[in-house]
């Protein structure tokens, strides 16, 4: 590795661990402060936070290894996302930014859910914290994953005299300084980062397809169409009706992603809900397109060259290398460090906030003052961080598949609990718990049962889709054959 690459990468980690210092003298002493910023995010910020929180590495590995190995087809699972994330700001930003504020503060989505449902404060509370957690250890791991074999792939023979492998410094390192930012500046300090590693990302998406494309020694336009696979260039080649919806309803996910919703529940008001809509739609419609261009134009570039992958999720790493400067290689690495890095460090957030405020104020220590609150949320960092240090060891892990399960199990969980709960005023406690359980349910006894598909060609089903049929309807049968609460709030519709 050059010793430009390498300063890039350590100004970008500077950068970073600079920012989270920055936040640590503005937010961290309340809980609010901590968790949700104050709930003062700029539309700006809250709209490229929860879009960089949101693409993490699959961004920049998963889909264009998936379109670099089966052509045009794989975008379904984009355009789902995209149509997924447009319900998702008009439905649920508005109403969840007035009610997490309304119904007494709550600053995690297990507390709104509580307060929301005060039947079933407790058990809403902990089955929630409880999801949250385990779901956020598993995609936490897929992150690790991506940075691990951004070291195994660029970093070859770095530490040679180590004892640690390539990958394993790359899990350690991508940890590390996550760690640093998040523990010391809280919510202020990932969106803030988040903002920063938004831009890098798009610019980075932008300018790689085109580069491979029309840059010296690109594979040219012309190159696509003479890829020898028959239907590369097709949006239906080789798609099935399973495969087809199993893509598509990755966009139902959106609904219950506690990382990207909370970023609803931090904006400054509910009059900065159409800025902040607008300025994230835009930058992911760009992000999307320009990750199905690396993996469109990496497939040519590699038939016309005679290029080998071994492994497809690494085309964006292996492009990195040959056609750039070391310096806008750093530059552009330092892009999937931000991909990863930014839904790492909101997912270790998420899942210390559940901790700290769900079980340790709940249960152990319900006088615990803002302080000593913070402190634990910090440790509670380092615990999750290290958990999903150990799933990641695994250098087989698929990043896309990992996600793929954490994706499903948040949204079959609390994706028709957030719609019904926000929008549907005769929703009962019994029911909100009913869904929860079910949906996640349904997703792990799915994924145990081998029934999930591969997208595409497979005869599988995503999980997501049973699980979140599954929720919905126990949440409507439920909640009908139970008694509203008495005290149930009435719902604005906006």
């Amino acid at each position: 590795m050059q010793t430009g690459t390498l300063i890039t990468l350590a100004l970008y980690f500077i950068l970073m661990i600079g920012i989270g210092l920055f936040a640590w003298k503005r937010s961290t002493d309340t809980s609010e402060g901590y968790l949700l910023a104050g709930r003062n995010l700029s539309p700006g910020v809250a709209a490229l936070s929860a879009g960089a929180s949101d693409m993490s590495g699959w961004l920049l590995l998963g889909l264009p290894g998936a379109l670099f190995a089966a052509g045009l087809v794989e975008a379904w699972i984009g355009i789902g996302l995209f149509l997924g994330a447009v319900a998702n700001w008009y439905i649920v930003a508005p109403r969840l930014r007035r009610q997490t504020q309304d119904l007494g503060n709550a600053l995690t989505i297990p507390q709104f859910l509580a307060n929301r449902f005060p039947d079933k404060a407790v058990l809403l509370r902990v089955i929630s914290a409880i999801v949250i957690v385990a779901f956020f250890t598993v995609y936490t791991a897929a992150g690790l994953v991506g940075g691990g074999k951004l070291f195994q792939t660029a970093f070859a023979e770095l530490l040679p005299a180590s004892g640690m492998s390539d990958y394993m410094l790359g899990i350690w390192i991508t940890a590390g300084v996550v760690l640093a930012y998040t523990m010391v500046g809280g919510f202020l300090a990932v969106s803030l980062t988040d903002f920063v590693q938004g831009c890098i990302m798009v610019v980075a998406l932008v300018l790689m397809p085109l580069v491979v494309m029309f840059g010296d020694g690109g594979s040219g336009g012309a190159s696509l169409l003479e890829v020898p696979v028959e239907g590369f260039l097709s949006l239906t080649q080789g798609l099935t009706a399973l495969g087809f919806i199993s893509a598509v309803t990755w966009g139902l996910g959106y609904f219950g992603q506690p990382h990207i919703i909370v970023r609803f529940m931090a904006l400054r008001s509910v009059e900065d809900v159409p800025a902040a809509r607008a300025i994230g739609l835009i930058w992911m419609a760009v992000a999307l397109a320009g990750s199905l261009g690396i993996g469109l134009a990496g497939r040519a570039y590699a038939n016309r060259n005679g290029l080998v992958i071994d492994d497809p999720e690494t085309i964006f790493i292996v492009l990195s290398e040959l056609l750039f400067h070391p310096l806008v290689t750093g530059f552009l690495l330092a892009a999937l460090l931000a991909a990863i890095m930014s839904t790492i460090s909101s997912q270790l957030l998420v899942s210390s906030s559940s901790l700290t405020e769900d079980f340790y104020r709940l249960f152990l220590r319900k006088n615990a003052s803002e302080r000593e609150a913070v402190n634990v949320g910090r440790i509670c960092v380092a615990l999750v961080a290290l958990a999903a240090i150990v799933i990641a060891a695994d250098p087989d892990s698929e990043v896309l598949g990992l996600v793929a399960n954490a994706w499903a199990g948040f949204g079959a969980a609390f994706g028709p609990l957030i719609v019904l709960a926000l929008t549907w005023d005769r929703m009962t406690g019994a029911g909100a718990v009913a869904g929860l359980v079910t949906g996640a349910a349904v997703v792990a006894l799915w994924i145990a049962l081998g029934l999930n598909a591969d997208f595409i060609g497979g005869q599988g089903l995503y999980e997501i889709v049973p699980g979140f049929i599954a929720s919905w309807l126990a949440i409507v049968l439920v909640s009908r054959a139970t008694q509203p609460q008495a005290n149930a709030a009435t719902l604005e519709r906006t």
